[in-house]
């Protein structure tokens, strides 16, 4: 088995890769740094792997697969002792695939939406009209949690990957405590896992530095 993962430290997508990678024990894993404000995500070697040169791409000797939802997906299914992170009973997959989802086509989205115009555009801070947006995604994540975990009674990939775009965005809008007590709950514990704690902790640092000194540069240039 060669298992590689060509990835972004402070990308929320690469984060909850890294995460699932840790809560699943997989030994031995290469990781390649692709840096994209060189392009190295349009060259013709990775546009052959990967022809929608996105990150994470992940190459299992011959296979490859992008989107972290479903490299968290394959990973469970062929290296997992158990379902767990991903349970196989209908009903609970299709809770688990649903906050997927969301978090693809909503938080992510959202924090991508509002992240990208000022790192990569002439935008000198964030829009409030997407900071508005961030209130909504909170909202209907405390509506979610109605159990210990947010889809169940224990933790699978959803919590992965919807935390890895939480955290992110809680460095941006601070989540209020008062407002949205069970998503305040729900991230503290997450932090907890030791999954979190090596494969989450220390790259939003890199996240929280990033933006911070981008909203610096630009700053001084007003």
């Amino acid at each position: 088995m060669v298992l590689t993962l060509y990835k972004k430290d402070t990308s929320p997508p690469s984060r909850s890769v890294f995460m699932a990678i840790h809560a699943l024990q997989i030994p031995n894993v290469k990781f390649v740094n692709v840096h994209l404000p060189d392009g190295e995500h349009l060259t013709e070697e990775y546009l052959k792997m990967n022809p929608q040169h996105t990150i994470p791409l992940l190459k299992d000797d011959d296979f490859l697969i992008w989107d972290s939802h479903a490299i968290c997906g394959y990973l469970v299914a062929k290296y997992g002792r158990n379902d767990n992170l991903y349970p196989l009973d209908p009903k609970m997959r299709a809770v688990v695939d649903q906050r997927l989802h969301f978090d693809s086509g909503v938080l992510f989205n959202t924090l991508r939406s509002t992240v990208a115009p000022l790192l990569y555009s002439d935008d000198k801070d964030f829009k409030p009209e997407n900071l508005a947006k961030f209130k909504e995604a909170y909202s209907f994540m405390e509506k979610f949690l109605t159990k210990s975990w947010l889809a169940g009674d224990h933790v699978t990939i959803a919590d992965i990957c919807c935390v890895s775009t939480i955290s992110s965005m809680n460095e941006i809008l601070p989540i209020n405590e008062i407002e949205y007590p069970k998503l305040t709950d729900w991230l503290q514990k997450c932090s907890q896992q030791d999954f979190y704690k090596k494969g989450n902790a220390p790259n939003i640092l890199l996240f929280r530095e990033m933006i911070k000194n981008k909203l610096a540069e630009k700053q001084k240039s007003v």
